[in-house]
């Protein structure tokens, strides 16, 4: 397979469809699961997968509250592309997927779902977090990470020949282990040589991600280009966030959707979308708005359309809006849904 050059991907964007002026990206959410599947193994081995998904259960599955590993997974090509052509009847033109290494990558199969719905798909690359990662990466160095993500970048992931155009996600933990911390090493190394950007999933603690942006600027990244996820169920303080975008990584809001306050997870109070915007505005009264991208995360059936939930298109059709009845200015909005992903995934 071809290897590209550093000079034919720097100011490009790269697609599961090939390289394309980032211009073309439009709104994009950054942060979602198309195909997936999120078991741990143990989960994966157990006979017992729960029931099938219905309207009359949704609730308490999604809830947390009842057992349904099969919500934790999903295949099926033709639901994904109808939930795709929903988010872009909405507005919404591009979704970077990142199911990394551990959560079942399918770069075929986003290939089809890209053709098939018309929108941009973006692949990540790497790994997740040590449970799910296998027995044979325990004993690989940095600079073995390293190399796999840049191949997986610049010849193809996972196998085939399509080409990853973001890293991530890159799973991390609290406390976070040595293992984990070697993975996201080779990221950086491989962030340097490609010009990818980096997505990170931090450990539940509310100084881990400080811990993870401290860690990555040590290993000689580029703040700028480094994207902590899931902060919503993460940093629940205003001097925790605004001193982590004073570090100048890229906040990621990406639980949009999830209104309800419980979270099996952690015990924590889930913020709703109301709440978010308000740290949002936290963030860009701080000056830091162009540190700020949003997405749903969606990676449980039931929050998709087809099984009850809001879909990929909740943040064009009911976000936005909120936004704009907030007081968010129209250049802000075009600079959180549209600018600063077009920034993050165009290689440098």
């Amino acid at each position: 397979m071809t290897r590209l050059t550093r000079a034919e991907m720097r100011g490009r964007a790269q697609t599961v469809l090939g390289l394309i002026d980032p211009q073309e990206l439009g709104a994009t959410l950054m942060h979602e699961h198309l195909l997936w599947d999120i078991r741990t193994p143990a989960m994966r081995a157990d006979p017992d997968q729960g029931p099938e998904i219905t309207l009359c259960n949704c609730f308490s599955i999604n809830y947390g509250r009842r057992k349904a590993f099969a919500n934790y997974r999903l295949s099926d090509e033709v639901c994904a592309t109808d939930e795709l052509r929903l988010m872009a009847a909405a507005g919404g033109r591009t979704v970077v997927e990142l199911s990394s290494g551990g959560l079942d990558p399918r770069p075929h199969g986003l290939v089809a779902l890209a053709r098939d719905s018309g929108v941009h798909v973006v692949m990540g690359c790497g790994h997740y977090v040590h449970e799910y990662q296998p027995g044979a990466n325990h004993d690989r160095g940095v600079e073995s990470f390293a190399s796999e993500m840049i191949d997986q970048i610049q010849i193809g992931a996972w196998n085939t020949d399509v080409r990853a155009g973001v890293i991530g996600e890159i799973g991390c933990q609290a406390p976070w282990t040595d293992l984990e911390k070697r993975v996201m090493a080779g990221a950086v190394l491989a962030m340097m040589e490609t010009g990818a950007s980096l997505n990170v999933h931090p450990g539940r603690h509310p100084d881990q991600p400080q811990e993870v942006a401290d860690f990555v600027r040590a290993h000689g990244a580029d703040p700028s280009r480094v994207i902590i996820s899931h902060i919503d169920r993460t940093i629940f303080d205003e001097d925790r966030l605004l001193r982590l975008a004073d570090a100048g990584v890229v906040i990621e809001f990406d639980l949009f959707g999830m209104e309800q306050s419980y979270y099996s997870l952690s015990d924590i109070d889930m913020p709703n979308d109301a709440m978010r915007l308000r740290l949002i505005r936290q963030l860009i009264d701080r000056g830091h708005l162009e540190r700020v991208v949003i997405s749903h995360d969606i990676c449980y059936r039931t929050r998709l359309t087809r099984f009850g939930g809001h879909g990929y298109a909740h943040i064009f059709s009911n976000v936005i809006p909120l936004m704009k009845s907030r007081g968010f200015s129209a250049a802000e909005i075009d600079a959180i849904v549209v600018g600063n992903p077009r920034r993050l995934l165009t290689f440098v």
